[in-house]
């Protein structure tokens, strides 16, 4: 439904209400490219600004991760959601990301490796380089 809003076919109206009012915002990524933090306070037309189309989303726990690919910007985001709201938003743009879940594991053989739960999977990763690499834990 966020994006479906945000790609014109609702109203901010719509978006406010799946936003908690104390929503907590957190960006990684080039100043230029903090295009939903313009959406959300309304300094950006969410019917003319940059154009979120998700290429897949997954649900982790309690957050919903979410991968695009716009021409020149790669861009993830991660929604925590609290009581069907979104609570916490973390935007990253054009660096690789790796979530990995942090719990006291109860095998005592735990694998680093097996704590990963998503790669970002840029499409010209090979093409060009990002900036290092940041590690979401949950």
């Amino acid at each position: 439904m966020l994006y479906k809003a945000l790609l014109g076919q609702a109203t901010m109206e719509m978006v406010s209400k799946l936003l908690a009012s104390d929503l907590q915002y957190w960006f990684h990524g080039p100043p230029q490219c903090q295009h939903m933090m313009k959406v959300l306070t309304g300094e950006t037309d969410h019917k003319k600004g940059f154009k979120f189309e998700p290429r897949s989303v997954t649900s982790i726990h309690d957050c919903v991760r979410t991968e695009g690919w716009e021409g020149q910007a790669y861009w993830v985001h991660v929604w925590t959601l609290k009581n069907g709201l979104i609570t916490q938003f973390r935007e990253y743009f054009n660096t690789w990301l790796v979530v990995k879940d942090l719990r006291p594991s109860r095998w005592e053989d735990h694998k680093q490796d097996s704590m990963i739960l998503w790669r970002s999977q840029p499409p010209d990763l090979y093409c060009r380089s990002f900036p290092g690499l940041v590690v979401l834990a949950i």
